[in-house]
């Protein structure tokens, strides 16, 4: 599993090079905006991703509630998963919200905008950012399903994220992605490389973490025996 990890981020890491490169130099300079759209290649991206690891988080909890007093080796391992990814989204959502405001600046004047996406992305963020005090400053079975019960919660704001734009009438612009917009091929190439890059990339962070988790809670276990034992 070792090896087949080093591989998957090195593939990884080779992508987000590649990605930049056709983000910097290979896709057209947006006729509008100018240099400064460039930050699309990776905004977008992010925001994928940000919205795609709560659901990962989501079903990781809910496996959690359900097998918690029915299989408890199998309930850990899933909040490792959920724990893992709970904290990929924390950061992949916080690097969706700077690259945003970042390029909010130059193409509206301004840096942050309560707008309908920026605002419930901020909501989505700040649920993990909960999350995962509660499980910073609580121990515990209780807290674990305190926690899975609200990312539930917050998975439930992905989707008014995601639709934000198209129910209510936002300083952001229609949806390029789904054929209501439109963009050159090269940058469809350029935007692709970089979602794959960022995905895998965000993969690799939570296998890793998983990892570390699921080697601290059996060190955990083993010295709450030795516990008992003595």
């Amino acid at each position: 599993m070792k090896s087949l990890f080093y591989l998957w981020t090195a593939v990884a890491l080779a992508l987000l090079g590649y990605g930049f490169y056709q983000g910097m130099y290979v896709a057209p300079t947006e006729a509008t905006m100018g240099p400064v759209q460039r930050i699309f290649y990776w905004h977008v991206p992010l925001n994928i991703v940000g919205e795609i690891t709560p659901y990962v988080n989501m079903i990781a909890s809910i496996a959690f509630l359900a097998l918690r007093r029915k299989n408890i080796a199998a309930a850990l391992k899933a909040d490792a998963i959920a724990l893992a990814s709970a904290e990929v989204t924390v950061l992949f959502v916080g690097l969706g919200l700077l690259s945003g405001i970042l390029w909010g600046k130059p193409a509206w004047g301004i840096w942050w905008t309560f707008d309908a996406r920026t605002t419930t992305f901020l909501l989505l963020w700040l649920l993990y950012v909960s999350y995962l005090l509660v499980r910073r400053y609580s121990s515990g079975m209780q807290a674990y399903t305190i926690a899975a019960v609200l990312s539930i919660f917050a998975g439930v704001d992905v989707p008014i994220v995601f639709m934000s734009i198209r129910w209510w009438r936002t300083q952001h612009p229609s949806p390029v992605l789904t054929g209501e917009g439109s963009m050159a091929p090269a940058m469809w190439v350029a935007m692709g490389w970089n979602a794959a890059a960022w995905l895998m990339w965000a993969v690799a962070l939570m296998w890793a973490r998983y990892a570390i988790l699921r080697r601290e809670q059996k060190r955990n276990q083993a010295e709450a025996l030795r516990a008992m034992e003595a």
